[in-house]
């Protein structure tokens, strides 16, 4: 009987908060699990103009599309997270790729890993950099997202991602002067999954407090 009363109260406060609230829809959460990071070959030139020439890949893959120069696996290890509220919101984490270059026979790079760092003041720049952490672990490029983005629900493509000389880069390089210049264009293409909502747990009680309602709370009006 005390359960029954519990219940029935419970169903009818759940009923007539679901009629009174607003509907909305919300934004929706998802993270990149796979994909390829592709550098077109304009990079190659340019480089070339500033004394880099590649002189090898490791462990690259075919890129996307076919006629650019070289592909780098999205590793698991990513945790980019994004939003769909309006069409594309970066959230947090970065996107991890495997792979190596060699320019010069000398200077090895690789192991990107792209993300957000605050605070970049490179013109034109969006806030992202490709970060390389396999030998230099330094900022290489920032990034300019000129162009929006294409996402379906499952598959998010970042075309024409220009690469930027970092200043960290162009110190290395010894000419700062180099700072902000162009170096090419990159193109993300991932395939992503949806990231449960932690509110859909209270939606499934309000959903099971609603039936339990709907179950024992005639048998109160009977028995008493």
């Amino acid at each position: 009987m005390r359960f029954s009363k519990f219940a029935g109260i419970l169903g009818c406060t759940t009923a007539a908060f679901i009629l009174i609230a607003p509907i909305e829809v919300e934004a929706a959460t998802f993270k990149v699990i796979s994909g390829v990071t592709s550098i077109d070959h304009d990079h190659e030139d340019i480089l070339r103009n500033i004394g880099l020439t590649l002189t090898g890949a490791n462990h690259t893959v075919a890129p996307i599309p076919s006629n650019y120069l070289v592909g780098f696996n999205i590793d698991s290890a990513t945790n980019f997270t994004f939003s769909d509220q309006g069409g594309f919101t970066p959230l947090s984490g970065t996107i991890e790729q495997t792979g190596t270059v060699t320019f010069n026979n000398q200077i090895t790079v690789g192991e990107f890993s792209i993300g957000f760092a605050p605070g970049r003041t490179i013109k034109d720049a969006s806030g992202f950099v490709l970060r390389d952490t396999f030998s230099l672990d330094t900022i290489l490029f920032d990034l300019s997202l000129s162009e929006p983005v294409a996402f379906d629900g499952k598959n998010l493509t970042i075309p024409d991602v220009k690469l930027l000389v970092s200043p960290e880069f162009a110190k290395i390089l010894g000419n700062p002067d180099l700072t902000g210049l162009f170096a090419g264009t990159a193109r993300i293409d991932a395939q992503v999954a949806a990231v449960p909502e932690s509110d859909s747990v209270l939606a499934v009680l309000a959903v099971g407090a609603a039936l339990l309602a709907t179950r024992f709370y005639p048998r109160k009006i009977k028995y008493t």
